[in-house]
């Protein structure tokens, strides 16, 4: 038994690296591999390569701890959620690429709209906005334009755009529009509406928190100034003029 306490170790520090990483959603964009971005983050892969390991690990760690039938209980159970973890966490490369691409949808929603009204095909559309607006946000339109461009069926090619993390109501928006024959620069158009508006709003709002979280601080300071020049003196006056 003497090994178990290394094991131990070992699963609180797998334990403790999850515990930095998020949850992936349920499907991620391709992204090209990078390098540079890629050193000093989590191994996305390595991760789930060993995650059988990892999982041995976490469960030796509640036997350890408590043995006997709950020792065996906590096992399983961190078990199960160590495997889970590996299998479903998500690299911060990934997460950036994600979290660009939702930024950069309006945007890039807006110029096709502008691109199909001035009458382009949708493939063509898709190519001039991804060479136009290079970014995570216009690569999965490349993408969609290669598949288009082999013969890859409509309806596939924008349920895969619609699971793509960020890029998800102009998939959606491409698929009603397919479905139901509808024109397709008017349904862009749109949503490119809707989703200025929604930016709109959240600069809003995020300039109102800004404010707060500015006049937070400059509260914390003026509090003890006003109570030492205003009140404590009115309270000490107060008390001096009492007849004891």
């Amino acid at each position: 038994m003497t090994g178990w306490p290394v094991l131990a170790a070992v699963a609180a520090a797998a334990a403790a690296l999850l515990a930095t990483a998020r949850r992936a959603p349920r499907h991620l964009p391709r992204v090209e591999s990078d390098p540079g971005r890629a050193r000093g983050g989590l191994d996305q892969g390595l991760l789930r390569r060993w995650r059988a390991l990892f999982a041995l690990l976490a469960g030796s760690l509640g036997v350890t701890v408590l043995g006997g039938t709950w020792g065996v209980v906590v096992a399983v159970g961190a078990a199960i959620v160590v495997w889970v973890a590996c299998t479903t966490v998500e690299s911060p490369a990934a997460r950036h690429e994600r979290e660009a691409a939702r930024r950069g949808l309006p945007y890039v929603t807006r110029l096709l709209a502008v691109v199909l009204a001035g009458g382009q095909s949708v493939p063509s559309a898709l190519a001039v906005v991804a060479a136009a607006l290079p970014g995570p946000a216009s690569a999965p339109l490349a993408r969609a334009c290669s598949s288009l461009g082999v013969g890859v069926a409509t309806d596939e090619v924008w349920a895969e755009l619609a699971t793509t993390p960020g890029l998800e109501p102009l998939g959606r928006a491409l698929q009603r529009a397919s479905e139901s024959g509808a024109r397709v620069a008017d349904v862009v158009e749109r949503l490119a509406t809707r989703l200025a508006a929604e930016e709109r709003a959240g600069v809003e709002d995020r300039a109102r928190t800004v404010g707060i979280r500015a006049a937070v601080p400059l509260g914390l300071c003026l509090l003890p100034s006003f109570l030492l020049l205003g009140i404590v003196p009115v309270v000490a006056g107060a008390l001096s003029s009492l007849q004891w």
